[in-house]
C-alpha cells in the first residue's frame, strides 16, 4: 500500500479516508491512477485537481453516496454506478440489521485492499457480467438456519458475514487451532483459488505446479475430511506455509498465494513509509531501503527484506502485549512455492 497525502494541505491521509481531517476536502480513491485524491464537486460530478489528471470528471460510487460503505470514485464516462471493487459484490447481507450493515462495511474495506493489490499486480479482474465464464463475484452471506461456508466455486467467492465480527472470528480461530485469521486473509486465500483456475489450470505451468504442490486430481472432499480427522503430519513445517496447506494441493496453493499477497502489500507499505532497520550489531536483522513499488522488486529481494520486516513486526507486537503479527516460519520448500506464485503472477 502506498502512503497518501491530501493534495490541498499535504496532510497524511489513509486508504479508507473520505475527507481530509486537516482541511476538510472531500477525498476518494481514484482507481485509474491508484491515488487517494481530493475532488471538487460540480453538479452531479466531481472534478480532479490533481496534476496527473487535472480536470478529469468522476462520480462517486453508488455505495459511497447511498450507504457510506465505499470511498472509491467512478470515471464519469463509465456507465456503471458502482466502482470497480463494489461491482464485484453480487450479494450482501440484510443491511436493515445494524450489525450486518457494519459487517458489510468491514467486508468491503478488506475486499478493496485486496482489489488494490490485484490491480497493482495487473491480474485479470472481471465481473461475472463482463465475463460469465471467467469472471469473478463475491457473495457476503449471514448465517441463518443453514450454515454459510466461506469458499470458492467457479469464480464465485462466498464469505460468511459473521467473520466480520471480531469475537466470532477469534472463536473460530481458536476452535480450528489457527495462528492467524483475518478478513483480509480470507479474501487473499479465496482469491488464490480463483487465480489457480485462471493462471495454472490448463496452462503450461500445471506440471511444474504438481511437482511442487502435489497432484490436485486427488479427491478434494476426502482430503479435507482426512485433514480434519487426523490433522497435519508431524513435520508439516518442513514443506508448507501453514498446517491447513497440508490438506490438499489446492489449499496449499491458496495458502501460499495469500502469504505472497501478505508479503507484497506489507513490503510495499514498509518501503512507502521509509522503514529501515539499522541495528548496532552486525548479527541482527537489517532492512535496507527498498523500492516503494513492490512490483519492482525481484523475488529474492522480497524474501531478503521479508525476514527482517517480520522480525520487527513481531517484536513490536510483543512490546504491546499482542500476539505475533506474522506467526509463521518459512521453510526452503515453502519459499520455493512462494517463488512459483511470484513467477505465475509475473511471468
Amino acid at each position: 500500500m502506498k502512503v497518501f497525502h491530501c493534495d490541498h494541505c499535504g496532510a497524511l491521509v489513509f486508504f479508507e479516508n473520505v475527507k481530509c481531517v486537516n482541511c476538510g476536502h472531500a477525498l476518494a480513491f481514484l482507481p485509474d491512477i491508484a491515488v487517494v485524491g481530493s475532488l471538487e464537486q460540480s453538479g452531479n460530478e466531481w472534478i480532479s485537481p490533481l496534476p496527473q489528471n487535472r480536470g478529469k470528471q468522476y462520480r462517486l460510487c453508488a455505495n459511497y453516496l447511498q450507504y457510506d460503505i465505499c470511498n472509491w470514485a467512478v470515471e464519469a464516462s463509465d456507465p456503471q454506478a458502482l466502482c470497480q471493487s463494489c461491482r464485484l459484490t453480487t450479494i450482501v447481507p440484510d443491511i436493515s440489521d445494524p450489525n450486518l450493515r457494519t459487517a458489510w462495511y468491514k467486508l468491503e474495506v478488506a475486499k478493496r485492499r485486496m482489489v488494490y493489490s490485484l490491480m497493482a499486480l495487473k491480474l485479470p479482474l472481471q465481473t461475472k457480467a463482463e465475463a460469465p465464464v471467467q469472471g469473478l463475484a463475491f457473495e457476503f452471506k449471514a448465517e441463518g438456519p443453514e450454515p454459510v461456508l466461506t469458499g470458492h466455486d467457479d469464480g464465485i467467492i462466498t464469505i460468511n458475514a459473521n467473520e466480520a465480527d471480531d469475537s466470532e472470528r477469534e472463536r473460530r480461530r481458536n476452535l480450528l487451532h489457527e495462528p492467524y485469521r483475518t478478513l483480509l486473509g480470507h479474501f487473499r486465500h479465496e482469491i488464490g483459488h480463483y487465480y489457480w483456475d485462471r493462471l495454472i489450470a490448463n496452462s503450461d505451468k500445471l506440471l511444474a505446479f504438481r511437482a511442487l504442490f502435489g497432484d490436485e486430481q486427488q479427491d478434494y472432499g476426502a482430503a479435507l475430511q482426512r485433514h480434519y480427522e487426523q490433522g497435519p503430519p508431524a513435520n508439516w513445517q518442513d514443506n508448507y506455509v501453514s498446517s491447513y496447506s497440508t490438506s490438499h494441493p489446492w489449499e496449499d496453493w491458496a495458502e501460499t498465494w495469500a502469504h505472497y499477497l501478505h508479503m507484497y502489500d506489507t513490503l510495499e507499505t514498509a518501503a512507502a513509509c521509509g522503514l529501515m532497520l539499522k541495528p548496532k550489531r552486525r548479527d541482527e536483522p537489517t532492512l535496507q531501503s527498498a523500492p516503494t513499488t513492490a512490483s519492482a522488486v525481484e523475488f529474492d529481494s522480497m524474501i531478503e527484506n521479508w525476514f527482517p520486516l517480520t522480525y520487527a513486526l513481531n517484536s513490536l507486537n510483543r512490546g504491546l502485549g499482542l500476539s505475533d503479527a506474522y506467526p509463521f516460519v518459512l521453510s526452503a520448500a515453502a519459499i520455493a512455492k512462494l517463488k512459483f506464485v511470484h513467477e505465475a503472477i509475473r511471468p
